[in-house]
């Protein structure tokens, strides 16, 4: 199992040829309490670094973008009906969307933990 972070801090943590996307921690505790997300439907096919999906909280909205290229398989429904799951557990249970890797090649332009440890840290 890979985790990999973008500089938007999106996160995808790999299993096989699966990738399961989320915002980072670092990113709900910026946007505050998450009341609403727009999900990718099963089967769009998303291009990296392009809106994938959207996330509302109570300071503003914010477009969630695709780690990596790749199709939807698989969308968190739990998220419609408790969007503060985001806030509870955005790199668990908070996932978005699972996405069929078309790219993995794209994975090796993306932060390791450390590395969007250090990202982050150096934006504070």
């Amino acid at each position: 199992m890979t985790i990999k972070y973008t500089k938007d801090h999106e996160w995808v943590r790999v299993e096989g040829d699966v990738g399961t996307v989320g915002v980072s921690d670092h990113a709900q505790h910026q946007l505050g309490d998450v009341v609403f997300v727009e999900l990718p439907d099963v089967g769009r096919a998303l291009q990296q670094g392009k809106e994938a999906a959207v996330v509302e909280s109570v300071k503003a909205a914010s477009d969630v973008y695709a780690p990596v290229s790749g199709e939807v398989v698989e969308v968190n429904h739990e998220l419609e009906n408790e969007p503060a799951r985001v806030n509870t557990g955005a790199e668990t249970d908070g996932w978005f969307f699972k996405l069929r890797l078309t790219n993995p090649a794209e994975l090796d332009g993306l932060m390791d933990e450390a590395a969007y440890k250090a990202f982050v840290e150096g934006q504070a």
